[in-house]
């Protein structure tokens, strides 16, 4: 297909070095039972699979299979005693349930996570004149010798007198809202060894306690979960630990994980309390071993900090805290996305991961596979599951749950209101469901799915599609989407992709011959989430259209290739194993290779652009799509990672949310050319933009204090997004006096 020179040579300079998967955790669960002795590999006889041990959490004391390196005990803490569920108030709403109109009070603004607010001082009119009010330096960022894990994703809150923020390795910080000064900086001493996949504090949570009288130190408090394990509260009003919560202040989260090795497990989004509960969640690394610490999702007293209950998928009538050398049951679905609290109904919408060895679904069981990549409401009382609805079935895809899900009161045709969550997909598949039930409230359509070829590992025969909204997707791929730089670069992608099994989304994977994701394992939707507008019914979200490169292979080509998990005894960092790229997946037969359907000489993705889009959607009306266009320019992107300073929006792949406000404005960063937007919320077109000192990958938020109208973005960067890392939070303003 031929096309004119200049225009592939300048689209081509737009396009963006990475497209990327930045937080994908396990994908769902496959085929249920125990793993049997063997599985045949590819065919050849010299090279056996390696036999499946036994599940773990099958044995009364520690198992065989455990990681051998040293252990995370979460800064030494002990134990924490239980309460009975039975002892807490029948319903304790959080501070944040009825915020004020110039707060921030929560990572979402609000109770239901809408990233709406009401403030309306900057408008579509003057908004071309927003400036930098101040900026913010955490300190948070690599030291010499350090790899780069970094990307601080944070999202900070405005209570009262007070901006809360967290550092990328959860320092929590108190800010004076109008100048940035700073008030007090907790330093939590989280050691780099910690950092899982990414150094990333999503945000804290602001609670206020029913049983410490105001006036009092901790009355007021934030809250917080750290990347080496532990929840903590602390003072809002000078920072020092709330002594009567846990133990001086901290909760190990390690108790009852059994062995673990420091990056292992960490908590990076902000713990969500419902009715005097603090429930939390963790990210287990992605593909390192089948039998990987517990995906365990746990409730606390949030004034005590005493354990309250546990969701153990293999174990789900057992409620308990493991005591002695028990733990919970091993390798079962994570949840790593933001929580969403339901005061009313006494739930907590867990978005939930798959079952640890992301790419083999053959040794999952059946309580895993029912229950992975899917929205799972939990009663915040007794760790029950009220219900489940699920988005991928066996999951080998790595579609695990990113996105925090949204509360909204949906219009029926009679013009009634039915209680709902909006559920964004990795897929850019969006469900609607009765938040009461789980049950659809718009159609979804079960569709025939490809049957996979790996021996003991079927494939779903169905998957389900939400017909009731846009799909956040492009076509499926074709030979012809294939370009490059040069006709050399194009010839070189089109063989990629000829070598390639590829029959359209859940494409299964395989062993002869490599396969393609599309959509890839970032998105579709991920952590950013979606924004909505009560008031307009206006649904707004980024979304991602990069594929994946992966093929699944033998343990030999592994050793080869030096993968081993990160708790193997000679495991060494950069040794050819990472979060979201090759991975051992040790206990199963097979290991993973996988990578950008990309050049790997010019680092530009092998399909045409765009990669990156922002949607908005008329909720009120039919769920139609009022505006899409691409999200990113080409100025800060180009062939082997050069900025090409093009400002065309050719659309990049982003990682970070939007913000709307009444005044009819969509602020976003998220895109890979260290931008932040302002867009008219009616039109979609650009207003304002700034260059930020490092990448946006971070949700904006927006709060008002003395009477003038803040936007705040931590431009902290991402290292897998390839942009810049900064560790600096920027908040901008009309200059005073401004109508």
């Amino acid at each position: 297909m031929r096309r004119p020179y200049l225009l592939a040579t300048v689209a081509s300079l737009a396009l963006t070095t990475l497209p990327f998967v930045a937080h994908a955790q396990f994908a769902p669960a496959g085929a249920g039972g125990p793993p049997s002795a063997s599985i045949p590999g590819p065919g050849k006889a010299d090279e056996p699979a390696r036999d499946a041990p036994p599940d773990p959490s099958y044995f009364a004391g520690p198992s065989p299979y455990a990681p051998q390196a040293p252990g995370v005990n979460a800064a030494n803490l002990p134990d924490m005693d239980s309460i009975d569920a039975s002892a807490l108030p029948a319903m304790v709403p959080q501070q944040s349930a009825s915020p004020s109109r110039e707060d921030w009070a929560t990572y979402g603004h609000d109770d239901n996570q809408t990233r709406y607010s009401p403030l309306d001082q900057i408008t579509p009119e003057n908004v071309s004149k927003l400036e930098v009010a101040f900026t913010y330096h955490t300190g948070s960022y690599p030291r010499p010798g350090q790899t780069n894990k970094w990307a601080a994703e944070t999202t900070p809150i405005k209570v009262g007198d007070g901006l809360y923020m967290c550092s990328a390795q959860n320092d929590i910080i108190k800010l004076d809202p109008t100048t940035g000064k700073q008030i007090w900086r907790h330093n939590l001493n989280v050691k780099y060894e910690s950092i899982p996949y990414t150094a990333a504090c999503k945000g804290v949570t602001y609670f206020t306690s029913s049983q410490v009288p105001e006036g009092e130190p901790c009355h007021n408090r934030i809250i917080e979960g750290t990347l080496d394990m532990r929840l903590v509260e602390v003072d809002a009003a000078t920072g020092e630990f709330c002594p009567t919560f846990g133990h001086g202040g901290q909760v190990n989260l390690m108790q009852g994980l059994g062995e673990s090795v420091p990056g292992f497990v960490a908590m990076t989004v902000p713990p969500m309390v419902v009715n005097g509960v603090v429930v939390v969640n963790h990210e287990v690394l992605d593909g390192q071993r089948r039998w990987a610490p517990s995906g365990v999702v746990r409730g606390y007293d949030v004034e005590s900090g005493k354990f309250v209950w546990a969701w153990d998928v293999k174990r789900p009538d057992d409620h308990s805290q493991p005591t002695g050398n028990n733990h919970y049951s091993r390798g079962t679905p994570n949840s790593w996305a933001a929580l969403t609290g339901d005061n009313a109904l006494g739930l907590v919408y867990v978005p939930t991961g798959n079952s640890a060895g992301d790419y083999f679904s053959g040794y999952r069981s059946p309580e895993e596979n029912a229950v992975s990549t899917s929205i799972v409401a939990l009663d915040v009382k007794t760790g029950s599951p009220r219900w489940v609805y699920q988005t991928t079935r066996k999951d080998v895809w790595d579609y695990d749950m990113g996105s925090q899900v949204t509360m909204m009161d949906m219009p029926t045709p009679d013009g009634q209101t039915v209680p709902a969550i909006i559920v964004p997909t990795k897929r850019g598949q969006t469900f609607v469901l009765d938040r009461r039930t789980g049950k659809s409230i718009l159609p979804v359509e079960e569709r025939p799915a490809p049957a996979g070829n790996v021996p003991g590992d079927t494939r779903a025969p169905t998957q389900p599609w939400s017909v009731g909204m846009p799909a956040l997707r492009m076509p499926e791929l074709q030979e012809k989407d294939m370009w490059g730089m040069s006709p050399l670069d194009q010839l070189y992608c089109r063989i990629k992709f000829r070598s390639a099994h590829y029959v359209g989304e859940f494409t299964p994977p395989s062993l002869d011959k490599p396969w393609i994701m599309y959509p890839g394992n970032n998105g579709g939707s991920d952590w950013g989430s979606m924004a909505y507008d009560p008031e307009t019914g206006i649904l707004i979200a980024n979304w991602n259209a990069s594929p994946m490169y992966a093929q699944l292979i033998t343990r030999r080509k592994a050793d080869t290739l030096k993968l081993m998990p990160i708790d193997a005894v000679h495991y060494k960092p950069g040794a050819g194993a990472s979060a979201e790229g090759n991975g051992p997946m040790e206990g199963t037969p097979y290991a993973i290779t996988i990578a950008p359907f990309w050049d790997p000489f010019t680092r530009m993705l092998c399909h045409k652009p765009p990669y990156g889009m922002i949607t908005a959607i008329d909720m009120k009306h039919g769920q139609k799509v009022l505006w899409q266009h691409p999200l990113g320019t080409a100025r800060a992107n180009g062939p082997w990672g050069l900025p090409t300073g093009l400002p065309w929006e050719i659309g990049t792949p982003n990682n970070g949310g939007a913000v709307i406000t009444k005044g009819g404005l969509v602020f976003i960063g998220a895109a890979t050319d260290n931008l932040i937007r302002a867009i008219d919320e009616r039109t979609g077109k650009v207003l304002w933009s700034h260059v930020l000192p490092g990448g946006g990958q971070a949700n904006p938020m927006t709060y008002e204090a003395n009477g003038r109208q803040y936007v705040a973005i931590m431009a902290g960067g991402h290292h897998f997004m390839m942009t810049p890392i900064s560790d600096q939070m920027v908040v901008f303003a009309l200059p005073k006096g401004t109508n």
